[in-house]
């Protein structure tokens, strides 16, 4: 690899450092692996995914050659099929459905890297699909995370117009903002706004934030609808005292820090010792990256067991072969200070479990670092309580069928409702599933 100008043998290292953890299939592979399906006619595949893409058939068209047509099965249930198949834990999905796992190999078919050589290698004249005749019907779309995006390219194809109100500079959510960036590579996230934009009709405003440029209540008169896909804008807190101290950080802005770095040599990464708090899939995000920034020893620290962990056993591995320190039954007690004032150490108490409740035992321990990571949630806050009308279920926008919200004609979907596991792909369909509700609601007619 020829060195770019400017670049310094430190920045090549961290670049390399940061590749696809999980490389293509080649065309052989694809081959290979496509042939493996039995293209079950009651496919338990399907009903396991959340976007109900026709996983055997796009399998079969990849075993023909026809990638395109593969790519347009799976876009035609999920625009957002290429991220989706590098994020998406088909793990516990499609995979673990597969009737492979039956046999005695118990290996499933690779649906997910299947997926990404399909919608990696089509090619399309044009956007795939058409957009039906207009309706004159305007949609306001407030986010343009996954859940956004979605709604926003179904609503199009529908014949609607729709303007989209993001408040980062950049389009794409968590996939361009929270997502560990050896997930998605090579600007992927941006290079699939652009996709989905594509198709027409769709009108993107960026920094411009709810709440600050714009009122739901001004939303409601200008559009004929809305829908709300605002994500989680806050972090939940530990509640000890020294958490505002700068070496006390919240992962996903750190994250966030890391995906938009123009040179990795930039950021402040602890060299020595770093704590992570958290047991899900954005927790195993920090510490891995951590790990590959350099950080020599990365503790991940959660207040249950590891089958208590919301990350996946296969994101759990990928910790475990960074070299990420796991430790279960500790909860957070105590920020630790030096008398100048620098952090030094975080101190945890042992936990258990009784009749399903968690209980403190008396023992302590202390773990020496240099920074602290708090990955244990995200919460939704907006600083202005006239953004909070829908009606508000332990902490999220409560939705009542078809993504309806308490207000009539604002529907909401992705991690600022409560439904799912705050997965992605779960985000892409809740935001398709509102497109269809929102059009046939505005249309009167069968989408």
């Amino acid at each position: 690899m020829e060195k770019p100008e400017g670049y310094s043998q430190q920045q090549l290292a961290l670049d390399q450092m940061f590749k696809d953890i999980n490389p293509a299939l080649s065309a052989r592979q694809a081959g290979i692996e496509s042939s493996r399906c039995y293209y079950c006619y009651d496919a338990p595949c399907i009903t396991a995914c959340p976007s109900k893409i026709n996983i055997p058939s796009f399998i079969a068209s990849i075993h023909t050659d026809d990638l395109t047509g593969a790519a347009k099965t799976i876009y035609q249930e999920n625009i957002m099929g290429g991220s989706c198949a590098r994020v998406c834990p088909t793990e516990i999905l499609c995979e673990q459905a597969c009737v492979r796992n039956k046999e005695q190999e118990q290996s499933p078919v690779k649906i997910g890297l299947l997926q990404r050589h399909a919608t990696d290698n089509a090619v399309f004249e044009g956007h795939p699909f058409e957009r039906a005749a207009p309706t004159g019907k305007t949609i306001a779309v407030v986010g343009a995370g996954p859940a956004g995006l979605s709604c926003a390219h179904r609503l199009a194809m529908l014949g609607n117009e729709v303007e989209i109100f993001e408040a980062a500079a950049k389009a794409g959510g968590l996939n361009e903002y929270g997502i560990a960036k050896y997930k998605l590579t090579d600007n992927f996230a941006q290079k699939e706004v652009d996709f989905i934009l594509g198709i027409g009709g769709i009108t993107l405003h960026t920094d411009t934030a709810l709440g600050q440029d714009v009122s739901l209540s001004e939303l409601k008169q200008r559009f004929d609808a809305v829908f709300l896909a605002i994500g989680l804008q806050d972090v939940q807190s530990l509640m000890l005292l020294n958490e505002s101290h700068p070496q006390v950080l919240n992962a996903v802005d750190y994250i966030k820090e890391l995906r938009q770095a123009k040179d990795l040599e930039d950021l402040a990464v602890p060299l020595d010792s770093a704590v992570v708090i958290g047991a899900g899939n954005t927790a195993i995000d920090m510490a891995c990256q951590l790990k590959r920034l350099g950080t020599e020893e990365v503790t991940l620290v959660y207040r249950r067991g590891e089958a208590q962990m919301s990350a996946t056993e296969h994101e759990q591995q990928i910790a475990k072969n960074h070299q990420v320190r796991i430790k279960t039954w500790a909860k957070p007690e105590q920020i630790n200070l030096d008398q100048d004032g620098v952090l030094r150490s975080m101190t945890f108490r042992k936990t258990y479990s009784e009749d399903g409740q968690l209980k403190d035992t008396e023992q302590t321990f202390d773990v020496a670092c240099s920074a602290i990571f708090k990955a244990v949630g995200q919460k939704f806050a907006y600083p202005n309580a006239e953004q909070l009308i829908p009606t508000v279920s332990n902490g999220k926008i409560a939705t009542f069928g078809k993504q309806i919200t308490s207000i009539d004609s604002v529907f909401a979907g992705g991690d600022c409702t409560s439904e799912g596991q705050d997965l992605t792909v779960e985000a892409v369909q809740q935001g398709k599933l509102a497109a269809i509700a929102i059009h046939q609601q505005l249309n009167s007619v069968e989408a």
